[in-house]
This record gives structure tokens, C-alpha cells and sequence, in this order.
């Protein structure tokens, strides 16, 4: 579906892509991760032919981008680019048309998403009586409307709240489904981890990491625990033999070194703790992305890496 190969932007002497490639198909969510100011928001923009690159090339179904695949791609940007003044239907049928659709089809859309949504009360309401959450929801509804084949999506649980964001999930996945090629940027890794069959780690603007989320964990797995635990576990990040420890208020994650047995500590935590769950587990993507983007300084002098199924390829 989607093929971008070597990608290149600079901004006064700042590269803020350089050399991102990835390949996203029909049926598939792919996470574009990474930190804030990392490159994904500029990736995308060049993907939709907002910005031009500097070098690289981006083709949807080996043709390069034109007005026809202009209306077969939907854009949920991060930042809202909603008219706050007009009418909230009316927003969704400009936007509609705007993508070819004819009106009475998109007057039948409009109503169809507003209902799943509930936000059919708010039909004749002005954008800016929303709250920051139901505008949210019009921006995503304007991004589908039209049935595009590849739907791009920058950091859209922003303003949800987690009954929405469960509607959002839900809707993601059925649109996974009817075969749309889904690319869905963001900075949370547990969304992120939920909801892709396949990613792209990108750090200062170059891919560091990438393939199917399964294939990644395996990658990174590691000597690794969960425990769910009542009391103060503030003291498991000085355990010895903990090489790292992300410790909640009633769980945490530790990666454990490599000779260390992870019944070893079980007696040092349950004498300070009153333990209920302790289980080995594969590493989250929370804790593979802390790894990967942690790497030294000089990672970034490497060669640009390619994103392919199994994984990075130089």
C-alpha cells in the first residue's frame, strides 16, 4: 500500500528525518513511535505531500502521490484544523465534499458517525461549544468519512476519555478488518502496544527500531518480572541484582540481571510487601522503547536503517 524509502528533511541545518523507511499494508496498524521531537509528526507530513522532502521517495501502490490518492487517504492531525465558528455538521459535510463525496451520501455518513459517537445532540451546535474530547471525535469522523484506504492517525486518543478511547480502539480495529492500511503515531507506548500488528520506532529523527510487535518482544526479551503488591515498593529499585525497575504504586516491572533467578528475590520482596500476583513476563514496548531510545549519543552517527517484517535491516 504505502512504501517510503530513505526520507530526508532538514530545517536550518536541523535533520529532522533522515532517512526513514517503512512499508505499511492493506489490513495492518502500524505504530510510527517515538519521543516528542523525534520526527514522526514531519514524517507524516511529507507522507501526505504537506511538506516536500529533501530526498527520499513515498509511493501508494507504486504510484507517486497525485490528487487521486489525495482522496483515497484520511488525516487525523495532532493539532485541531477545525472552523470554530461553524456549525458542527455542516463542518463534517465541507470536509466531506472537500473529499469528493456527494452530499447526500455524506449527509447519511455524517448522521451514521455522530450517532456511534453520540454526538447526534450536538448536530447544529458551533464547533467551539464542544468540549476538547467531542472535537476530537468530529476531527477523527472528518478523517473516515470518506472510506479512504490508508487512514493516518497523529496521537488520536488526545482529549478522549477511556470510555471513547474504547470506542476509538474498537472502531480502529474494525476498520483494521475491511482491510484499510492504518498508521497511528504516538508517544503511548501501552496504545501503541495494543493496538499494532506492526512498528516504527523513530529517535531523533532516524528509525532505530521496527518490524511486528511480536517479533520486536522476542528481540528484546529479557530476564524480566510483574508483581501487583499492597505497601511501599519504592525499595525494589535497590534490590541487587536489579538492573532496572519501574515501579508503580501497586505494581511494578523488573528487569532482572542475567545470573539473577527470579525466585531468588521472590523472598526479599514478599518479607517488605504483601505480594499478589509475581510472573515472569516478555518486556512491555514501555520498556523496550526507554531501552532503545536511551542508547548512547554515537547510535546516531550509524547508518540510516530500514524498516522491513522481520525487523531492522541496514
Amino acid at each position: 500500500m504505502l512504501k517510503v524509502s530513505e526520507l530526508r528533511k532538514e530545517f536550518a541545518n536541523v535533520v529532522a528525518v533522515d532517512g526513514v523507511s517503512f512499508e505499511v499494508q492493506r489490513g495492518e496498524v502500524f505504530g510510527l513511535l517515538g519521543p516528542n521531537g523525534a520526527g514522526k509528526t514531519t514524517t507524516i507530513r511529507i507522507v501526505l505531500n504537506i511538506l516536500q522532502p529533501d530526498g527520499g521517495e513515498i509511493t501508494y501502490d507504486g504510484a507517486r502521490f497525485s490528487e487521486a490518492v489525495r482522496n483515497i487517504v484520511g488525516y487525523l492531525p495532532e493539532e485541531r484544523g477545525l472552523y470554530r465558528k461553524q456549525k458542527l455538521f455542516d463542518t463534517i459535510l465541507y470536509f466531506a465534499e472537500l473529499r469528493g463525496m456527494h452530499l447526500g451520501t455524506a449527509r447519511g455518513e455524517a448522521s451514521k458517525w455522530l450517532e456511534r459517537f453520540d454526538l447526534l445532540a450536538y448536530k447544529s451546535a458551533r464547533v467551539e461549544e464542544l468540549s476538547k474530547g467531542n472535537q476530537q471525535k468530529v476531527q477523527f469522523i472528518i478523517s473516515i468519512i470518506h472510506d479512504p484506504a490508508l487512514v493516518i492517525l497523529d496521537e488520536p486518543f488526545t482529549g478522549l476519555d477511556p470510555v471513547n478511547q474504547i470506542l476509538l480502539k474498537d472502531i480502529l480495529l474494525e476498520l483494521r478488518q475491511r482491510g484499510k492500511a492504518i498508521i497511528f503515531s504516538t508517544h503511548q507506548m501501552d496504545q501503541a502496544e495494543r493496538l499494532s500488528d506492526t512498528l516504527c520506532l523513530i529517535n531523533k529523527g532516524r528509525v532505530v527500531l521496527g518490524g511486528a510487535v511480536r517479533d520486536v518482544k522476542k528481540r528484546y526479551g529479557k530476564n524480566s518480572i510483574h508483581l501487583e503488591f499492597s505497601g511501599d515498593g519504592s525499595f525494589m529499585k535497590d534490590l541487587p541484582g536489579v538492573r532496572r525497575a519501574d515501579v508503580y504504586r501497586n505494581s511494578a516491572e523488573l528487569e532482572l540481571s542475567d545470573h539473577v533467578r527470579a525466585q531468588e528475590l521472590l523472598m526479599q520482596v514478599t518479607s517488605k510487601v504483601e505480594l499478589r500476583k509475581f510472573e515472569l513476563v516478555e518486556p512491555s514496548l514501555q520498556s523496550i522503547f526507554i531501552d532503545v531510545v536511551g542508547v548512547p549519543e554515537t547510535r546516531a552517527h550509524d547508518a540510516p536503517l530500514a524498516v522491513t517484517k522481520s525487523g531492522v535491516a541496514s
